[in-house]
């Protein structure tokens, strides 16, 4: 079983080494996007770990965000940032909305992708 499972790593470090990473950005907020996806209409597990999974992205992207040698335009740095702010203030309501987080995260990855 362990050579089934070397096999299926040298097979994703081969593929990943094909893609850019913006494209492997990108689909960080696909996979995000998916549990959202499940965890909308989901259990309560399903919603906690979709939600803390993408609180931990967007938490993550500030972080990239703030960091001195980032080297994107600071107006695009604070865009992204204030879009952060909103998805986490989303992400602590009691009701929140899927659709929101979800539309966000596929923008991003779409631009992500356009970048690539």
């Amino acid at each position: 079983m362990s050579n089934d499972w070397q096999k299926a790593a040298r097979a994703y470090q081969t593929a990943a080494s094909h893609r850019t990473l913006r494209e492997q950005e990108a689909d960080v907020f696909r996979r995000a996007n998916a549990a959202l996806k499940v965890a909308r209409n989901g259990s309560v597990v399903d919603q906690s770990r979709a939600l803390a999974d993408n609180r931990r992205l967007w938490l993550t992207v500030h972080q990239l965000l703030v960091d001195p040698a980032n080297e994107l335009p600071d107006a695009l740095r604070s865009s992204i940032i204030a879009v952060g702010r909103t998805v986490r203030r989303e992400m602590d309501k009691a009701a929140l909305d899927y659709e929101f987080l979800i539309e966000v995260n596929e923008n991003i990855a779409t631009g992500l992708s356009r970048a690539a």
